[in-house]
């Protein structure tokens, strides 16, 4: 579901990609069952084209990746959490606007 602005993250890989990223980064944790998260994709990747360079957008499909969102205590989906310098920085749970993601993206910045 992820695409060349896209970064779909696993567990083998989600730790590497946040804290050695030095822009900050956006995590969609997602499932393929979930409407929302669908109905949310177009949007995580208008977002990931329009911000480029800036910030680092990724998703991660929580089927098969149960223990990282158990991690970080993903309870509802879609869930968008935003990392600078490897740390969690904020979230948002639900659907939500692109204005609204970039918003927070660009308050890392």
């Amino acid at each position: 579901m992820a695409s060349e602005s896209v970064t779909e993250l696993t567990s083998d890989t989600f730790s590497e990609v946040i804290a050695n990223s030095t822009v900050p980064v956006m995590v969609d944790f997602w499932a393929e069952w979930c409407g929302p998260c669908r109905q949310l994709a177009p949007v995580v990747e208008a977002l990931a084209v329009e911000l480029g360079e800036k910030a680092h957008v990724a998703k991660l499909n929580v089927t098969g990746n149960e223990a990282l969102a158990q991690k970080y205590k993903v309870t509802g989906l879609p869930t968008l959490l935003f990392f600078k310098g490897g740390e969690e920085k904020d979230r948002v749970v639900g659907t939500t606007s692109k204005d609204r993601l970039k918003a927070k993206l660009e308050a890392l910045l």
